[in-house]
């Protein structure tokens, strides 16, 4: 598949990021990012494109034996490069075809696989039992580094606005009452739902 668009999208009344990719032929793939899922994908997907830029890179040879922090360091300066030459203005424009069907798929695993040519080969997969389908649904799709570093500028803006990246608070309890009060000494806390 030739990939045309990327669309990357939060929606809060799934609370899922609806993932949309439209090909040169015009079909289009849709698939529900889940938090849970993101959570485990955005860190990998932040290793593998970093080694990916850097195997592109003439330059770079002598970044590769480096530490880790140096290779994002070099991997976020050409970040830059791309995004100012990447097409974020043009709307996305909306295909008829949807070979996996009207439903998005639900991912529940992405298989990732670095190509020797500096292309990174996402699998994305959903099991039969999560659809209530007979069986598994699946998609796939190649891209090189500027493609990639579009589709993590996309996932990246919908993480902000998931909040899915902000940390988990506490709320500060109340100071413990005197304990001869009743019904605060050894009372546990509770969540209520």
């Amino acid at each position: 598949m030739q990939i045309h668009q990327l669309s990357v999208t939060y929606q809060a009344e799934q609370d899922r990021i609806l993932l949309r990719v439209n090909s040169t032929g015009g079909e289009e793939m849709r698939m529900w990012l889940t938090r849970r899922l993101m959570h485990g994908l955005w860190p990998l997907l932040g290793r593998l494109h970093t080694d990916q830029v850097i195997k592109t890179e003439p330059s770079a040879s002598a970044v590769e034996g480096g530490d880790e922090e140096l290779k994002r360091m070099f991997a976020e300066f050409r970040k830059e490069e791309f995004l100012q030459k990447a097409d974020f203005e043009t709307p996305y424009q909306d295909k008829h075809k949807l070979p996996l069907g009207s439903e998005p798929l639900l991912v529940t695993d992405v298989d990732a696989t670095p190509l020797a040519d500096a292309r990174l080969r996402l699998a994305f997969n959903e099991r039969a039992s999560v659809s209530g389908a007979a069986k598994a649904r699946g998609f796939q799709m190649e891209l090189d580094p500027k493609l990639m570093q579009g589709l993590m500028h996309l996932l990246e803006q919908s993480l902000a606005r998931s909040q899915w990246r902000d940390p988990f608070t506490t709320p500060a309890l109340p100071a413990p009452a005197d304990a001869a009060e009743p019904g605060l000494a050894g009372e546990r806390p509770r969540y209520l739902n």
